[in-house]
């Protein structure tokens, strides 16, 4: 079992210096989370003023508000309102801009190659009674509330096998505190079950074949 600890992710300045970018997994691994030299990106960005967002060309883009109320997302000249934890699928070749009209926000970013992956993100609520399993190709991440993980059996599990999480830290078959923002990594083997109050965000990759 592997838990990314949102604390301990670096921050990247956007090069409009608009906002910071902690990624959290991508597949391959890059040298930057910028460079767009990947398959897949899943990350969380702390915008703090209005501005241009960064294209990236033959990708599938899907945005989610996890702080804060609102970000007015223009996108080819569209408007789109977007609330918190309501996901919003764009195409990374469109001319996007953000506005901030009730301040700072941060958001959850899912990027895939179009052709190779495809991304899904799905809000959830959490239960202290049924534990939640995040599977293969699956990242469950902690947006607000407190939760524990633990595998689903004895043993240990395996990440996913198309990613390469940052920060990741193994953990033994005791349950443990998960900290807000906090990834943990799907398996199919001893597969991780959350439990808890509050919401989670799972992140779906599939290939495309």
């Amino acid at each position: 079992m592997e838990i990314i600890r949102y604390a301990e992710l670096r921050a990247e300045p956007w090069r409009n210096k608009g906002g910071v970018t902690r990624e959290l997994a991508s597949h391959p691994k890059a040298a930057s989370s910028q460079d767009g030299a990947w398959d897949w990106r899943v990350s969380i960005a702390e915008v703090s003023k209005a501005g241009q967002f960064s294209a990236f060309p033959g990708m599938d883009r899907v945005l989610t508000v996890v702080e804060g109320e609102l970000l007015l997302l223009t996108v080819d000249g569209a408007e789109h309102p977007l609330e918190k934890y309501r996901p919003f699928r764009f195409s990374g070749d469109a001319d996007a801009a953000g506005a901030l009209p009730t301040g700072d926000i941060r958001d959850l970013n899912v990027i895939t190659r179009n052709g190779a992956f495809k991304g899904y993100t799905s809000i959830i609520e959490l239960s202290k009674k049924r534990a939640h399993p995040v599977f293969e190709g699956q990242f469950g991440i902690l947006l607000q509330g407190q939760a524990t993980v633990s595998p689903g059996n004895a043993g240990g599990g395996d990440s996913s096998g198309e990613g390469e999480a940052t920060e990741a830290v193994s953990v033994p078959g005791e349950p443990e505190t998960l900290g807000r923002y906090d990834a943990v990594v799907g398996s199919d083997s001893a597969t991780p079950e959350i439990l808890g109050r509050g919401f989670l965000a799972v992140v779906s990759i599939d290939r495309v074949t």
